[in-house]
């Protein structure tokens, strides 16, 4: 079944990017010449996603309102000769929607999920968390990585969650794939899929089934929101995603595909700095120094 729509959470603070993101969205904070979540939208549309699910907070309308068509500015620009530069702010195709759904008491991620399925109905989706930006210039977006997922679950049925090869040194960091044998897995500069048995949650590299580590974007059969309707709160009093994808994997299997490319964690403040200086190098913006 081909897959067309897509959940974006994005109600998080942002306490990570403290204090730019005190007033601005993180997700609107610039890489290059566009904010970090056009390039997430960017690349869901690329891999043929046609609606756009985000699970938005009262004090983010600015996210909505980056996606809306702002006609007094389309106008003023127009009147000045400035089209292309009116036409580059409404970027997206006409048969491209993004509705926005409210979190209300924020519960976890797969609490957030959940609330996209008012729009999303029996249909299969993707998610894709917005802090994770797929480095554009080192993987095609209409061929990689969600575009590849996609035509997997069109294929196979199964779900999909992407993942890519770490070192040893970081394993410890990150939610780490389970397969069928232990195994460390080379960087390839083609998708990659593998059975998954389920995940482990930051493991010290001695004891780690693999050295995949979740990248934060999925492609799911509709039967998870049932999962994550049930999942009962983990501590915190949080509904977790995982627990809900491990049930999915116990009932219907599931695959990870490694990674093409690159990404960069734009919630994070070292990556994201790094983010900002290595995409104004790739538009040759150069230091004053």
């Amino acid at each position: 079944m081909k897959i067309t729509h897509a959940i974006i959470p994005v109600a998080g603070f942002g306490t990570r990017m403290l204090p730019l993101s005190k007033a601005v969205p993180k997700e609107l904070l610039p890489l290059g010449n566009k904010p970090a979540i056009q390039y997430v939208i960017e690349e869901a549309i690329a891999a043929g996603i046609k609606n756009i699910v985000l699970v938005n907070h009262a004090q983010k309308m600015a996210i909505e309102n980056y996606f809306d068509i702002n006609s007094e500015l389309d106008t003023q620009l127009r009147s000045k000769g400035k089209d292309a530069l009116a036409d580059s702010l409404n970027f997206l195709p006409d048969d491209v929607t993004i509705t926005s759904v409210r979190l209300g008491k924020p519960l976890g991620l797969g609490h957030a999920v959940l609330q996209g399925r008012a729009v999303v109905g029996d249909n299969p989706f993707a998610v894709l968390l917005p802090d994770v930006v797929l480095n554009p210039y080192a993987s095609d977006y209409e061929m990689h990585n969600l575009a590849f997922m996609m035509a997997e679950f069109a294929k196979t049925g199964r779900s999909q969650i992407l993942v890519d090869p770490v070192a040893t040194a970081d394993i410890h960091k990150y939610g780490i794939a389970r397969l069928t044998d232990t195994q460390t897995i080379e960087k390839s500069d083609q998708n990659i899929c593998f059975d998954v048995k389920g995940f482990v949650e930051k493991p010290s590299a001695d004891v780690a089934p693999s050295n995949l580590a979740v990248v934060g974007r999925y492609v799911f059969d509709n039967a998870i929101f049932e999962y994550l309707a049930k999942t009962a709160p983990s501590v915190g009093g949080e509904i977790q995603l995982t627990d809900a994808i491990d049930a999915l994997i116990g009932t219907q299997g599931m695959d990870v595909v490694t990674m093409v490319g690159n990404s960069f964690d734009a919630g994070d403040m070292i990556s994201y700095m790094q983010a900002f200086v290595y995409f104004a190098d790739k538009l040759g913006v150069k230091s004053a120094n």
